[in-house]
């Protein structure tokens, strides 16, 4: 069943063209991950698709229905990039505040437990660290047990531990039916948690596939070998250097080798593998002609 669905959404803001034409389906059960750099479009299209703004040209559906009436929002849970908290209530009293909106809310204790903010239960949102009301503010989407959740930037501020933690949060609902839609600057967190990539560039949506699709979207491998010295190579789209060794991007992994062995480089401890999802979206969003019309194509629509 989809859940979410945008129809060549596009949204201007005066002369600037935020949206171009988006198509997305979230259908249930996926977790889809919106990667983009900022202005990408990303934020804009979660407004038009949980009802905060109205596209001004094409059609967005939010459970079947208008995304800005009550009845399309109820089974749906969000988190914004930026969240108000009443700085003198306490954590427990602000998830009982929103429990009271829902005829069957997650317990506060499981909830808190869930998202590693047991411990705060008592204090003030007011004197809560900044990754601590980020936590908060993600837990609060999960509260009403959603049929989808849509997390903007969920993970923004918050270290290692705390980050993880809401990981396992995420998997938790998904393994349990539940459906997510996270838009994420950190790619490593959409390749942790996300089946299917969704990349948009000026407004545009670029690709939408598996997480291996995307990375094949632009046929780039890394070949990494340890050489002294190497001349300028044809084909090699990027060059790093860490820890002694060399990092070649380049479209044809083959050609490469023998080009190195041609110029009589000398090189050792060679190897040869997948771009990683960064790689792939870096690629994408610097050049939107790799994303080809088999890699845009329109997702099923059920």
């Amino acid at each position: 069943m989809i859940l979410a669905h945008a129809d060549q959404a596009t949204r201007r803001y005066g002369d600037v063209l935020a949206l171009d034409r988006a198509d997305l389906t979230v259908s249930t059960g996926e977790l889809v991950g919106l990667l983009g750099p900022n202005g990408a479009g990303k934020s804009t299209l979660i407004n038009l698709l949980v009802g905060l703004r109205r596209p001004t040209a094409g059609r967005v559906e939010l459970l079947g229905g208008d995304p800005r009436r009550p009845a399309s929002r109820r089974q749906l849970g969000v988190t914004p990039q930026e969240t108000g908290l009443p700085g003198t209530l306490r954590v427990g009293e602000v998830v009982d505040f929103v429990s009271a909106h829902y005829p069957d809310p997650v317990p506060r204790g499981e909830l808190l437990d869930r998202f590693g903010l047991t411990d705060q239960a008592r204090r003030q949102t007011g004197g809560l660290s900044g990754g601590q009301r980020r936590r908060l503010a993600v837990a609060l989407a999960f509260v009403g047990r959603p049929r989808l959740v849509v997390l903007d930037e969920p993970t923004t501020g918050l270290d290692v531990e705390a980050r993880h933690t809401l990981w396992e949060a995420i998997r938790s609902f998904h393994a349990d039916g539940g459906t997510v839609l996270l838009s994420s600057h950190y790619l490593e967190e959409v390749e942790a948690l996300a089946q299917r990539v969704v990349v948009l560039g000026q407004g545009r949506v670029l690709a939408d596939d598996s997480t291996d699709a995307i990375r094949g979207i632009v046929g780039v491998r890394r070949v990494s070998l340890v050489a002294d010295d190497l001349p300028t190579l044809p084909g090699v789209v990027a060059t790093e250097h860490t820890e002694g060794r060399t990092h070649l991007l380049t479209t044809d992994a083959d050609q490469l080798v023998r080009d190195l062995v041609t110029a009589g480089v000398t090189f050792r401890e060679l190897e040869v593998r997948p771009t990683s999802l960064e790689e792939a979206f870096l690629a994408i969003t610097a050049d939107p002609t790799t994303a080809t019309g088999a890699a845009v194509a329109a997702r099923p629509t059920a």
